[in-house]
């Protein structure tokens, strides 16, 4: 179901537990298995909760952590409340206590770090946008310190590994003499930073600017909207 694109693996055991899986038309249980051939769908109460699902887009300010903070850290989602609504918000969703059951990260940031963080209830979001498979770009603004030379931009490009394994092809450009550009399909933990090391620069400030097609574009610091219905990932 997950590889499907139905849901995620744990809406699957939720779905399943709750008699809303047909296969082939009857209703599945848990732990049954389907066949390729097998036609795979979801009840109409599962794709109405699904429909009732939200995401939230924020902009994440340096000093918060993105999912389950240490003690004394503070986690993004404590943003979301009507006080940080933002403004501009087009997609006319009420703010419901509810909605914040259940939103999970879908792209870290870490607390050095600023710019377009997404948190979702819709596992099928999140696998889009940070499953194994996934394709999906994310854009960076990276201000740093150092000499980069022409070979060392090239190995940004490609050819760096991380923890033993070879690191996606990337976007790398100069935006202007101290700030370069990041366009990646990976998210390895701090790896934009761990890649300027190892050409010996240093990284001073790393801001996130767009995530597929959702664009941070003028939300301020320190705010959130929703995900309108039907806006592009």
């Amino acid at each position: 179901m997950a590889q499907q694109g139905l849901c995620s693996r744990r809406e699957a055991d939720a779905y399943l537990s709750q008699g809303l899986v047909l296969v082939d038309g009857k209703p599945a249980e848990l732990g049954q298995k389907a066949l390729p051939t097998q036609r795979i769908v979801l009840d109409r109460r599962a794709q109405l909760q699904q429909r009732g699902q939200i995401t939230v887009l924020i902009h994440k300010p340096i000093g918060l952590v993105s999912g389950q903070p240490e003690p004394g850290y503070q986690p993004a989602i404590t943003l979301v409340n009507p006080q940080n609504r933002f403004a501009g918000d087009r997609s006319q969703i009420v703010f419901k206590r509810e909605h914040l059951r259940g939103l999970a990260v879908a792209g870290r940031l870490d607390i050095d770090s600023t710019g377009l963080l997404v948190l979702t209830q819709d596992g099928r979001l999140a696998r889009q946008l940070i499953g194994q498979d996934s394709e999906v770009e994310k854009e960076y603004l990276v201000r740093v310190q150092g000499t980069l030379s022409a070979q060392g931009l090239t190995r940004l490009r490609h050819g760096l590994s991380l923890d033993g394994r070879a690191l996606k092809p990337a976007r790398v450009d100069w935006q202007n003499q101290d700030q370069l550009r990041f366009v990646l399909k990976e998210g390895r933990k701090r790896q934009i930073r761990r890649m300027c090391e190892l050409v010996g620069l240093q990284v001073v400030g790393l801001k996130r600017v767009r995530i597929g097609q959702l664009k941070l574009a003028d939300l301020p610091v320190g705010q959130w909207r929703y995900l309108a219905p039907g806006e592009a990932v």
